[in-house]
């Protein structure tokens, strides 16, 4: 039995998390339901969005790190960027969450 929990699982409990921590989070993209990889887009208020993506480390653990950040004078560029993201992998979930301080938002996920 596999040790990781569904996709669809992971992502309703990120939306609660959000939602407890004072902020709105929404599905962006549907991916594979059990084993899709999660992307996470924060941003305050609809603007600084940043990427975070699960990144393996040597010790074992995956922690969500940020990959991409919104250029203010090009943001198309950002959307492009998931844009490329989801055609390369179909599987991805691309999560949406508007919250206060999405730093400590991410910290708050197990790794």
């Amino acid at each position: 039995m596999s040790e990781r929990l569904p996709a669809h699982l992971e992502v309703s409990s990120l939306i609660r998390l959000a939602e407890s921590n004072g902020g709105f989070a929404m599905v962006l993209s549907k991916g594979e339901r059990d084993a899709g990889t999660i992307l996470i887009v924060t941003m305050f208020r609809g603007a600084d969005a940043r990427l975070y993506e699960r990144m393996p480390q040597l010790d074992g653990t995956r922690p969500f790190e940020c990959t991409k950040s919104q250029n203010v004078e090009k943001p198309q560029e950002f959307d492009e960027y998931i844009a490329r993201r989801r055609s390369q992998d179909p599987d991805v979930w691309v999560l949406e969450v508007d919250i206060d301080e999405a730093e400590r938002f991410i910290a708050l996920l197990p790794v």
